[in-house]
Formats: C-alpha cells, structure tokens, sequence
C-alpha cells in the first residue's frame, strides 16, 4: 500500500498510488497522472511516497530511476524499505543525483499502514489475527456444544475480515465437529484457504509464508488459540463479547498481559474489542519496527 503525490508551486500536480502487485507503483502511477501543461513544473516539485522509491528492476523498472529522469528537485519519504533489495539504495540513488531528500514523515502511520507485508519480511511468517466471540462470563460455548454469541451483523463482518486474508486456520476438533465452511458467503470477495492444524501438522508459520500466506486469521477452539498465545505467535487478537452468560462451558483464552487496545465497538449489544501486539505508536514490545517491503 504505497501513494505517491507531486507537489508544485503548493498545488498537486499529480498523484498516484500502487493499485495493485506487478502493475505501475505509485510513483509511475502519479507522473502519469500530471496533465501536459503542468510537465514544466516537475524541476521544481517536491515529490511525496510513503516508502521508498525501489532501486532495483522487479516486475517494473526502478521508480528511483524515474524520479531522477523527471528532475525531481526534493522527494520526502515517509518510511524506509528494508526489502533486502533495496534497504536504503532507493535513496542513496537519489541523493546521488543530487536530489534533496527527507526520510520519516509520518513514519509510524507508514510502517503501520504495511504491517501485515512487512511482518512476513522482517519475521518469515505470516502476519497472525486470533479472533473468537464469548459470552460475558467467558465462555466459547455451552458444555462443549458450539454456541452463536455472534449476531448477523457481526456474522457479517467477520465474514468481511475473511475476504481481506490469505488463509483461516482451526484446529483438528474444531474442523471434525463442526466441519466449518470458512468462507465469505455473506460478503462479497475471495474466500481464504482453509489450514488444519493437529499434531500430525503442527504449527508451521514459516512454511506458510513460504506458500503464500501473508495474512493468517486463527478461528480455532480454545486450545488451539492459546497454543498461539503461549508461542507469542500473534499480531493481532479480535475477541467479540455478547451479553449474555452461559454459567459453564469450555473457558475462553487467556488474554496475554501487554496488548495495546486498537479499537473498541458496539453492535447491538454485543462488543469488539481488537488488540495489537505492540504498543501504541505501531513497536514491537522490544520498540523495533515490524518492517519490510510494502511494494
């Protein structure tokens, strides 16, 4: 997720942004967008990218290279790509060429708009959301019979969250007793792959991100999602609570001290509640950047 916008004279003269991998990045995209009678402008314009313009050939060409042939006089760069094909080359080419160059605008809001792709770069595993729904007494269901605490609106946007993930994962009970569809039926877009984890097939992070998994959403039963909080193995936990008590049943995990509130929702009653493994400028606990390459 990558925008780009050419500023002239304080007026926009072009903007762009990456719309999708193996098309034209955002900087393409914004000197495209300049119109014929504005191109005089560009020796004297400020470009403005949220990362760092790449500095080597992928599925396009160098948009540093580009920037340069533009005469660009100054880029401001709101976070630095740690893409090993990159990691800083971006701008030494530009300084290079003698361009003026500012790094860190609203780099917390840049590196966090890109966590989920950063993660797998920086950590080999995919970026991991742990979500279920409880009673208010803190139970996932009635004596080990499943039980809906969710309501339709609710039904609905998880089923949103599952259109925006590569892949959902349950654990084997889960998968025999309730044979869950996991798709997106009551929203519209792709529906993610289903992963099955058991003791034959263990917890596997790495290989996952390998096979594509970029973002991972954990719908399990209670064990499987506290094997993931036990191993730290999250980014995110969503945890919807309904307003009702079931006075036994199976207990719900147990939130991990240290997490940051992100958000906090009411629908019908029922509430969401989304906390984030780091801390509220978008850290680590440890204060590093989960960071990465965003292209």
């Amino acid at each position: 997720m990558v925008g780009a916008v050419i500023v002239a004279d304080g007026r926009i003269i072009g903007e762009g942004y990456h719309v999708r991998c193996g098309e034209g990045h955002a900087e393409v995209n914004a000197f495209a967008s300049v119109r014929p009678q504005d191109l005089a402008l560009l020796p004297e314009s400020t470009v403005y990218v949220s990362l760092e313009p790449c500095s080597h050939y992928g599925r396009t060409p160098p948009c540093a290279d580009l920037i340069v042939s533009k005469g660009v006089r100054r880029v401001v760069v709101g976070c630095t790509d740690p893409f090993e094909k990159v990691q800083g080359r971006g701008i030494e080419r530009l300084r290079r060429a003698g361009i003026e160059v500012t790094v860190g605008v609203l780099e917390e809001e840049c590196r966090w708009l890109n966590r989920r792709f950063f993660t797998v770069q920086t950590r080999r595993r995919p970026y991991i959301m742990l979500k279920w729904a409880q009673s208010a007494d803190g139970f996932i269901d009635r004596d080990g019979r499943q039980q809906k605490f969710s309501t339709p609106f609710t039904t609905m946007l998880v089923h949103k969250l599952r259109s925006e993930v590569d892949a959902i994962l349950v654990g084997r009970v889960t998968e025999e007793r309730e044979h869950p569809l996991l798709t997106v039926r009551h929203w519209t877009g792709r529906s993610p792959r289903k992963l099955v984890v058991s003791h034959d097939h263990p917890l596997q992070p790495e290989k996952w991100a390998a096979d594509g998994v970029q973002t991972l959403l954990v719908e399990g039963g209670a064990k499987t999602l506290q094997s993931f909080i036990d191993q730290q193995l999250f980014d995110e936990i969503r945890v919807e609570t309904a307003p009702c008590c079931v006075g036994h049943g199976t207990p719900a995990p147990h939130l991990p001290s240290g997490l940051h509130l992100l958000s906090r929702q009411d629908f019908d009653g029922n509430v969401i509640e989304t906390y984030s493994a780091s801390i509220a400028d978008g850290r680590d606990c440890d204060g590093d950047w989960q960071s990465g390459r965003g292209r």
